[in-house]
């Protein structure tokens, strides 16, 4: 059996700026690798979440020209956990901004995992002559039944020690519809109480998210610059749905089907279960599909990240 493929050696970015959006948003960007690469670009889970200097690692940096940027409100980009103007459509404009502004390419690979992964379908669904290839990881397509299993009741049986801190700042009384409690204390004009919330919404994710305990997420999403801008605009857009028809992103992968692509999928992911990439798998079989045995959520769990590198080293040479 070969060895499992790991990630690139750690990159600095050879550019970087903010790209003016419209309605008081600026997103910041960066590329890496070779400028004169293949292109791609790397959309963030979350929302909310930015993106981490691990994501430019997923890429072979001699063959790739790869832009990575912060959706709106998170990261490095302004005004911090905004949400005005901050919707699933607005996201996809500024992809295509970013393609014409920043990378000046008609064709680019797109990777997404998580909350990226509905972006990417959203985006490439919406400009499909856009998207050379796609790599997918952690589907989640925002359906109503995905977001009560991990908000609202069922990862609760998995992980019930730390849904009790999950619940914590939630009076009983509001406990029948924990996204919308969330939601009233996260736009709080009280900085404590949004700040209280925001900790227990991000820490819930940060700590279900791997198969195996990893105190670097732990760390990272209990930050209370990254919990804020975290919390805020994730529930902001789950909320409102995802700004989607109920099973949209499925329903429509019918106009992807000419476009070579890979999903991978963890079988123990909590966050986003093995049924909604399933499911889309179903809907695009001409996608090659990984359902990995010993995996959760994380894009660095060993069995997901072999297959991402494998999936951008084979479309490297396409």
């Amino acid at each position: 059996m070969s060895a499992l493929r790991t990630a690139y050696p750690p990159i600095e970015p050879y550019a970087s700026g903010r790209l003016a959006v419209g309605d008081g948003h600026e997103i910041y960007w960066e590329l890496v690798g070779n400028p004169k690469g293949k292109p791609a670009v790397f959309l963030h889970g979350g929302p909310g979440a930015g993106a981490s200097p691990g994501a430019r690692q997923l890429f072979d940096p001699a063959l790739y020209n790869v832009l990575l940027f912060d959706q709106r409100g998170c990261g490095r980009s302004i005004p911090h956990a905004s949400l005005e103007a901050n919707t699933t459509w607005h996201l996809v404009a500024d992809i295509e901004r970013l393609r014409t502004e920043v990378m000046g390419v008609e064709r680019w690979l797109v990777f997404g995992g998580s909350w990226g992964s509905s972006l990417a379908l959203a985006y490439a669904e919406t400009h499909p002559e856009r998207a050379s290839e796609i790599v997918l990881r952690g589907i989640f397509a925002v359906r109503r039944e995905e977001l009560l299993w991990y908000y609202q009741e069922g990862a609760s049986w998995l992980f019930p020690d730390k849904w009790e801190r999950y619940l914590a700042p939630i009076p009983e009384a509001e406990r029948g519809g924990l996204i919308g409690a969330y939601r009233k204390r996260l736009i709080s004009d009280d900085p404590a109480v949004r700040l209280e919330a925001a900790r227990a919404w991000a820490l819930w994710e940060g700590e279900t998210i791997t198969l195996l305990p990893n105190a670097d997420f732990s760390k990272e999403f209990s930050g209370d610059e990254f919990a804020l801008a975290f919390a805020r605009i994730e529930n902001h857009y789950f909320v409102h749905a995802g700004f989607l028809e109920e099973g949209q992103l499925i329903r429509d992968a019918g106009r992807l089907r000419h476009i070579p692509a890979v999903i991978v999928q963890g079988r123990y992911d909590i966050a986003t279960p093995a049924r909604t990439a399933w499911e889309l798998h179903k809907a695009w079989p001409e996608a090659a599909f990984h359902l990995v045995a010993d995996a959760g959520h994380a894009y660095n769990e060993p069995g997901i990240l072999h297959h991402l590198i494998e999936a951008t080293d084979a479309f490297a040479r396409r």
